[in-house]
């Protein structure tokens, strides 16, 4: 009797090991499917993703966007450094000596003073930030902000070697330029208000008994961290539009005057080249008018896909799609105006 009970025992334990092992199976399958798929999809994204990469379509977007980023990475670090040594080092009271006390005047001068810092439109958006957080009224930075990237002097030497025995080219991108600029500050003077600016809390005056030269280096890191990304963004827009806009397009609009002014003006925007390259761009496409080619020199360093990015992640969104529209606008009409004085 007893061996019996132990053989009913053994077979029940028998056919719940082997219930176990069926129902085990369908598990097991079911990993060796996940890790089958593991090892085999990833494998052909990143093959098919490769053969995609190395299409010469893909290779000139690649290296349009790092041509972009590479070309105004040392500027952004320029214009990073300025705006956290202007805001860790330099007292607010220095602003209100060397600027004039009535806003109206102090954007022409504002503008003018632009012509001191010797970067690209990746530099001024920082510096402009922190000058309004030293107590800088906001027209005269966006003045500022404006002038610098297009009237400095390696900006200006640019232009002369660009079109050389043609010295009416560089006087007219100088006055159409700082003509923006001022203009843009009085309109922002006019029609500006403060909700349409993303206030920044850390340009809020020196830190109370801490070290300035802790102060300079975390808003240096803070602010070359939060544009850099917006500079890659801008960056790959403008590698998007190289690549899908067909050359045979220029050809189209380069027989009207005013469709190549508003052309190269929106070529400039798209393409995204550092100022101090611009010039050459500009050169090179003879077949358009000299004052698009202007307008395509006066907009560019005031408005691009990376400067509207960075513009929006620097003081909103909502002051980015304002400022960049009425910038273009300005522009455009100040080029028609000087390029059809001077040249």
């Amino acid at each position: 009797m007893q061996s019996a009970e132990v053989r009913a025992l053994e077979a029940e334990a028998d056919d719940a090991d082997r219930a176990a092992i069926d129902d085990a199976a369908p598990v097991w399958r079911r990993s060796w499917v996940l890790l089958l798929g593991a090892a085999i999809v990833p494998g052909t994204v990143l093959y098919v993703g490769g053969r995609w990469m190395e299409m010469p379509a893909m290779q000139a977007w690649r290296t349009v966007c790092l041509a972009v980023t590479v070309q105004a990475l040392p500027f952004l670090l320029l214009g990073t450094a300025l705006s956290g040594a202007i805001n860790a080092f330099v007292p607010a009271r220095v602003f209100s000596r060397v600027l004039p006390s009535r806003p109206v005047l102090a954007v022409p001068v504002a503008g003018v003073a632009g012509a001191v810092l010797p970067g690209c439109e990746c530099a001024s958006v920082p510096v402009a930030s922190s000058l309004i957080g030293r107590g800088v009224t906001p027209a005269a930075a966006f003045a500022f902000l404006l002038s610098a990237p297009a009237i400095n002097p390696v900006v200006l030497t640019a232009t002369a070697v660009a079109f050389p025995g043609q010295p009416a080219m560089v006087a007219a991108r100088l006055l159409a330029s700082l003509g923006t600029a001022t203009v843009m500050g009085w309109l922002w003077l006019w029609l500006g208000r403060a909700e349409w600016l993303r206030p920044a809390a850390r340009h809020s005056g020196h830190q109370t008994g801490g070290s300035r030269w802790r102060e300079f280096q975390t808003g240096f890191q803070h602010d070359f961290l939060h544009a850099g990304g917006f500079l890659v963004v801008g960056a790959m827009a403008a590698a998007t539009f190289n690549v899908a806009v067909p050359r045979s397009v220029l050809d189209t609009f380069s027989g009207s005057p005013w469709l190549s002014v508003l052309f190269l003006a929106a070529l400039a925007i798209v393409l995204a080249v550092c100022s101090e390259a611009d010039a050459f761009v500009a050169a090179s496409l003879s077949g358009f008018s000299p004052i698009a080619r202007l307008a395509f020199m006066v907009v560019g360093p005031m408005v691009d896909l990376k400067l509207m990015a960075l513009q929006a992640g620097t003081f909103g969104r909502a002051f980015a799609v304002r400022f960049s529209a009425a910038t273009v606008a300005v522009a455009v009409l100040s080029s028609a105006l000087i390029g059809g004085t001077l040249l």
